[in-house]
């Protein structure tokens, strides 16, 4: 990383990622402990965070392994909850697509919904910058994110026994979702497919194994991409 613009970049997504701290540590605590609950250990649970390094599908799958689901169902479902970061490759792949192959490797592992959010918004309005500029603030934005969520795993698995449970952590996960969504929600497609989901998701809440989850990632993706094709089409 060399050049004023290209620092400048990094510490612009330093200071935008800042924010999401306040759900990121709360989130891995809070996955910190559920893992700790599950029995995994603290070197275990910071190997989980480690592979995977999406929340959402994290607590999705140890919410399954802890059912005694099926494997092929956890893994099922796991994917498609983590469906959506094939989209934003896709929507980043514009920006970011002529890096080099090392660099688009480190972006696809740290990619998580909040880098995402910040980073489209960015190259959307500074068209300009340079590919550089572009990496060097996506690699920003991570760093108030992907290292803390590590750090904060280690954390609840070690204290997540002595955690009251009276604290309520579990409000970080709605919190998340809603930070990371509303921006999104840009386009009458990705504002269908969101509204389809949730419904299909409450109307498919009885089928066992939360394989619910995986017909409503299916419609949801299924209206926003019909949407999408009638728009086109005009």
């Amino acid at each position: 990383m060399a050049g004023p613009g290209v620092k400048s970049s990094f510490w612009t997504g330093v200071r935008d990622g800042l924010p999401f701290l306040l759900v990121i540590l709360p989130f891995a605590t809070l996955f910190g402990v559920v893992a700790s609950d599950a029995g995994l250990n603290a070197g275990e649970a910071l190997a989980f965070s480690l592979a995977v390094i999406a929340g959402a599908s994290q607590f999705t799958a140890l919410q399954l392994l802890q059912e005694n689901v099926p494997l092929v169902v956890v893994l099922a479902s796991a994917l498609a909850v983590n469906l959506r970061m094939a989209m934003y490759s896709a929507s980043l792949t514009p920006a970011l697509g002529k890096l080099p192959l090392w660099k688009r490797a480190v972006c696809a592992y740290f990619l998580v919904d909040q880098n995402y959010a910040l980073s489209v918004v960015k190259f959307e309005k500074e068209r300009d910058l340079s590919l550089a500029e572009k990496f060097a603030y996506f690699l920003g934005a991570t760093m108030p994110l992907c290292p803390f969520w590590y750090a904060f795993t280690v954390v609840g698995a070690l204290v997540g026994s002595a955690i009251p449970t009276e604290w309520g952590l579990d409000f970080a996960m709605p919190l998340a979702f809603i930070a990371m969504i509303g921006p999104a929600l840009r386009t009458g497609a990705h504002r269908t497919a969101a509204l389809v989901a949730s419904v299909a998701a409450l109307t498919f809440a009885f089928l066992p194994f939360n394989l619910g989850l995986l017909v409503a990632a299916g419609l949801g993706m299924a209206a926003g991409a019909e949407v999408e094709r009638r728009v086109g089409a005009k």
